[in-house]
């Protein structure tokens, strides 16, 4: 299986936070839904993909070329779509357009208006105006109108309406059959993470949690619950983001260690916002011990 992306070991130190050894990979074809908590890395090592920020060790290759060296010839084929608009707010859409042509040798005019069309955005209109959702519709117009072969999203649907979103998802699964192409998707709408994605990364504090299939991740873990005293000390020490109430606890832990726990315990499947939260439960357990 090909890889349209790959992180290895990457690394990027500020004053008061770090990505540490960051690797992960993206095969064509798919959608890597990119989740943490805020804070987490994630638009960092965005930022390092497009390479707008300089790494301190790691490699990162897009298709098959290197982030650094091949800048210009990467970002010829990417299509990036960010939490707010990147575009100038003053000119309107047709201005847009005229802007963003020379940039891209392979840019479709026709392909930019038919979705402009398709998505029902003003031409003429300063994009300024625009609501959020016509915002990151305008983005996505300009992202697929230049033949992009991977599509970076960073928390796009933050702040849209669920009928926008839906929109977008649809616009996202129709991009993605084309098998040469791909998707990463960073979000902290878990939802729609599960619905679209094929794989999922998840970053904790600068640092990589879990990456690999979303089928692999959502049977891999549960949620157990039950009375405190029932947990055998063996269990107890496997248990992640263990949280105890007055009629009981609940933890997350990993499906591979339920084998042979008491009968007086529960477990059910588990989302994965649910394992974002014990994740961070866990963190803070750590902190204070």
């Amino acid at each position: 299986m090909e890889n349209i992306l790959e992180i290895n070991g990457l690394c990027k130190r500020y004053d008061d936070f770090a990505l540490k050894d960051v690797s992960f990979s993206l095969p064509k074809g798919y959608i890597m839904g990119f989740v943490g908590e805020n804070g987490s890395g994630k638009t960092t090592t965005i930022r390092a993909i497009l390479n707008m920020a300089r790494i301190d060790s790691g490699r990162i290759s897009v298709f098959g070329m290197d982030s650094v060296k091949d800048s210009i010839a990467i970002k010829e084929r990417l299509g990036v779509v960010f939490d707010s608009l990147y575009l100038a707010e003053h000119l309107n859409v047709r201005q847009i357009e005229q802007q963003l042509r020379p940039f891209y040798k392979d840019w479709d005019s026709k392909a930019f208006f038919d979705r402009i069309h398709q998505f029902e955005l003003p031409d003429k209109k300063r994009v300024g105006d625009f609501s959020k959702g016509m915002k990151m519709k305008l983005m996505i117009a300009a992202a697929l109108s230049h033949k992009a072969d991977l599509i970076i999203l960073d928390e796009p649907t933050s702040g849209l309406d669920p009928v926008a979103r839906d929109e977008l998802l649809d616009i996202l699964s129709e991009y993605i059959e084309d098998e040469n192409c791909g998707v990463l998707f960073s979000t902290h709408i878990t939802a729609d993470v599960e619905r679209i994605a094929d794989y999922v990364t998840i970053l904790h504090s600068g640092k990589v949690w879990y990456t690999g299939t979303k089928d692999e991740l959502s049977e891999g873990y549960a949620v157990i619950k039950g009375d405190d005293k029932d947990i055998p000390d063996a269990l107890r020490k496997k248990l992640i983001g263990f949280h105890s109430y007055r009629n009981g606890f609940d933890a997350l832990i990993r499906t591979d260690d339920l084998a042979g726990i008491p009968d007086a315990l529960e477990y059910e499947k588990t989302t994965i916002d649910e394992i974002l939260v014990y994740i961070a439960k866990e963190d803070k357990h750590e902190r204070n011990s």
